[in-house]
């Protein structure tokens, strides 16, 4: 039994690289700036509340609000935003933000800029992350499936 289930998995396996080997698109992995794995480094920053929210009006935290989503249209005019996003709920890890630089600087530098950040309503944790050079299409496909914008 367990040979037979043994040859059907690598059986599958030389399907699935065998697909994989029909379907791979060398222009554009390389486009994408993809390794052989399909996959690529960026930024990822986690977006916290921040120390100071409390010091704020609701009419001064809208206008930061208004200011740090004209912020994320910059960033993803610029091509440095890739994916950006709240989470639900309304705990301390409020976001993230994934972008296409190479260093954990040129990431700390674009956040440095959202008036969210300056003011302290939010912070952020910037860490390296391995992740799917396909996610680099998000810009192209994204306002295909916006009907209004978030603003």
């Amino acid at each position: 039994m367990k040979t037979i289930i043994l040859t059907l998995s690598f059986f599958v396996a030389c399907l699935g690289v065998s697909y994989a080997q029909e379907v791979y698109d060398e222009a554009l992995a390389k486009k994408l700036g993809a390794d052989d794995y399909g996959m690529r480094k960026y930024v990822m920053a986690f977006l916290l509340r921040g120390d100071r929210v409390s010091e704020y009006t609701p009419e001064q935290r809208s206008e930061i609000q208004s200011g740090h989503m004209a912020n994320i249209g910059r960033m993803a005019e610029m091509g440095k935003l890739i994916v950006a996003g709240p989470f639900f709920g309304n705990e301390d890890l409020r976001g993230i933000y994934i972008f296409d630089v190479q260093t954990l600087e040129e990431a700390k530098a674009l956040t440095e800029t959202d008036p969210a950040i300056q003011a302290g309503v939010l912070k952020m944790d910037l860490k390296e992350w391995y992740g799917s050079a396909a996610l680099m299409m998000l810009p192209e496909l994204y306002p295909k499936v916006t009907k209004s914008s978030i603003q």
